[in-house]
């Protein structure tokens, strides 16, 4: 079927998306990709399409279906919003994303490149012509470029020329794409969700959450809508979740249940309601979890998978209970999250911690129980400090340690505490001993980022301090700020603030921030001492790296290399890089690996997908980066080219 045909068909009715589908996802790179293979006419794809009946079809957006079999996209969803949004100049009523991926598309008759509309580069020259004007017009609007051409001497010789490239874009609509049907009565809605899985094997697949909310659609249309509101609000508090995330927490309050399988059936009324019950808990229990502890966002957030579980649990209690009953809570909560309960097989272990609130015996003394059993001793060791660099995961316990206990700022002498400096934006990670003085001193990456390193200053203190070595600006701060130096936890032995003694350093510290965790466990549990006694766990204890001169200085210069690409880009007028991102599991929540620099919501948010800057790292990093979606580039002549080239090329209109 040609393009323009299909095209007519969206706007009919005759053919739409179901509701099941995720919204458009697509960048201005894979839109220009698109229109290059169209233009010269590379094989794009068919398209796979589920006919059925338009009084059955639960389909996306407020467009009306057409009378009789309609023709709902299970593959080619993206292609075809890029293609209608650029041919009509708009998007098509099923729309749910970002339009300016697509607006603005230009193509230049005398090169044959696409860009998206940059002013400094396009004002002035007639031969960059844009794209949805001339399909707009059609026929018209290429006379008139004709027209306007010949009449340049600059551009009449070549008029020929033009004349073709510009019916061959205008024709684009000619294209023939294939189209396979899934047609028959017994293509349910399960049996198209599994064909479309298989056939998207090579992308995101649909989860069983996607699948639970399309039927849950079918009842209650506006249901999507209802919960991504829900889900902003919580984004702009600085938390980030998906609809998964908020439908498990949907399906516990209403059916004490982890499988989504568990919804259905349940009618629009009840998941209204349970909506209702869930964000009212989910509120109650971030505010319990950033109030208490000072887990102020989704970075620090290393058991969101315990949330769900928590609001069954305020929902069986109508979201009333003590302080102490609380606080119980919430050492459940952190001792989930410090030995990662939920990483592994997140529906198994929340229906083990629901069964456990459960009937007359059940509740927060056996899900606790139940914990220890699976996990061994929940009293924190020097060694869990030991690990390395902002993905490991006791980072999140030295930011509640900051937040929850006296921690000290050491410019100020004033306290870090949540509710006086708001979100973590206003606290930067500081490495003690400055990052350059331990390159010169060969200490490698792992070791320079150790997390026992780390401690959380307001900006102006860490800029103040630089790359001072604590021997001599721990001696100001004890003068200027008594006792702020021990609210940080760093040993009073002023022979550890010496580089030389740096590994003795690192192990004082340790003990001292297990010591305080072990503390305010206790605090939480208002005597039940108990519970941070038992058998132990078995524990990794981190062994130093070998270090040679070389690699230190390679680690040294990369640092360098990526703070230099970030000021650069500042001078570009573009995002600095996240160093050091962590990123994790969209799943599960378990760190995958650590990336030097990242722009995870893409350069210009929105318009181009995920960035990382990996400079010699291992294979298996660059695959785990790659395989959720973000663009790589491992050397910075790479990284420049790509930004000169494609980012600052172009300008959101």
């Amino acid at each position: 079927m040609k393009i323009a045909t299909i095209l007519d068909h969206i706007d009919s009715g005759h053919m739409a998306l179901p509701e099941f589908q995720r919204g458009y996802v697509w960048n201005r790179d894979q839109v220009r990709s698109l229109f290059e293979s169209l233009y010269r006419r590379h094989p794009v794809g068919g398209l796979l399409v589920w006919a059925t009946e338009s009084s059955t079809a639960q389909h996306r957006g407020d467009g009306a279906l057409a009378a009789g079999i309609v023709k709902l996209l299970l593959d080619g969803q993206q292609r075809m919003t890029s293609l209608y949004g650029v041919v009509r100049g708009r998007p098509p009523k099923f729309f749910d994303g970002n339009a300016q991926a697509f607006k603005g598309l230009h193509f230049h008759v005398g090169d044959e490149v696409f860009a998206f509309y940059q002013a400094l580069k396009m004002q002035g020259d007639p031969l960059w012509i844009d794209v949805s004007d001339l399909m707009a017009k059609g026929t018209t609007g290429l006379g008139g470029l004709i027209a306007r051409l010949g009449s340049d001497p600059a551009h009449a010789a070549n008029l020929a020329v033009y004349i073709g490239r510009l019916s061959a874009l205008l024709g684009i609509g000619d294209i023939d794409l294939h189209i396979e049907e899934v047609t028959g009565a017994d293509k349910t809605l399960d049996v198209v969700v599994d064909i479309f899985n298989r056939v998207n094997s090579g992308g995101t697949k649909l989860s069983k959450g996607d699948l639970a909310l399309a039927k849950i659609c079918a009842d209650w249309p506006e249901a999507r809508e209802h919960m991504k509101a829900r889900l902003k609000g919580w984004a702009n508090a600085d938390y980030h979740f998906d609809l998964d995330w908020l439908l498990r927490s949907v399906n516990t309050v209403l059916t004490g249940e982890a499988k989504f399988s568990f919804l259905h059936g349940r009618s629009a009324q009840d998941i209204q309601d349970g909506l209702k019950r869930a964000a009212k808990h989910i509120d109650t229990s971030l505010n319990f979890i950033a109030g208490r502890l000072g887990l102020d966002h989704d970075r620090v957030l290393f058991s969101r998978f315990g949330i769900p579980v928590m609001v069954r649990y305020l929902d069986q209690r109508s979201g009333a209970m003590s302080e102490k009953e609380r606080d119980k809570l919430l050492f459940w909560f952190l001792q989930a999250g410090m030995w990662g309960r939920f990483s592994g097989s997140t529906e198994s272990f929340i229906d083990q911690d629901l069964a456990a609130l459960e009937g007359p015996d059940g509740g927060l003394d056996r899900m606790l129980e139940q914990l220890r059993l699976w996990h061994g001793s929940l009293r924190v060791e020097p060694g869990h400090f030991a690990s390395w660099s902002l993905g490991a995961r006791f980072y999140p316990v030295l930011y509640l340690l900051t937040r929850m206990g006296a921690a000290r700022d050491w410019g100020s002498g004033l306290p870090l505490k949540a509710n006086l400096l708001g979100q973590m934006n206003r606290l930067e990670v500081h490495h003690i001993f400055p990052k350059a003085q331990l390159y010169r001193k060969g200490f490698k990456r792992p070791e320079v980022n150790a997390l026992a390193n780390f401690c959380f200053l307001t900006k102006d203190t860490n800029l103040q301090i630089s790359d001072t070595l604590p021997e001599v600006y721990f001696e100001e701060i004890e003068r200027n700020h008594p006792g702020a130096l021990a609210s940080q936890w760093i040993p009073t032995d002023r022979a550890l603030w010496r580089i030389d003694r740096y590994r003795d350093f690192l192990e004082a510290r340790q003990a001292l921030l297990a010591a305080e965790t072990n503390r305010r466990l206790a605090e939480l549990l208002h005597g039940e001492t108990h519970w941070l006694e038992g058998r132990m766990a078995p524990m990794l204890t981190a062994v130093p790296p070998k270090m040679t001169a070389e690699s230190a200085a390679a680690d040294r210069d990369e640092e360098q290399e990526i703070e230099a690409i970030n000021v650069w880009l500042e001078g570009q007028g573009l995002p600095r890089g996240e160093v050091g991102f962590d990123f994790a599991d969209p799943a599960t929540g378990e760190p995958l690996a650590v990336l030097d620099a990242a722009w995870p919501r893409g350069m210009q948010e929105g318009l181009s997908q995920p960035i990382a800057l990996l400079l010699n790292e291992p294979p298996e990093t660059l695959a785990k980066a790659s395989s959720v979606g973000f663009r790589c580039f491992v050397s910075i002549s790479e990284f420049k080219h790509y930004v000169e080239t494609e980012v600052l090329a172009e300008a959101p209109l």
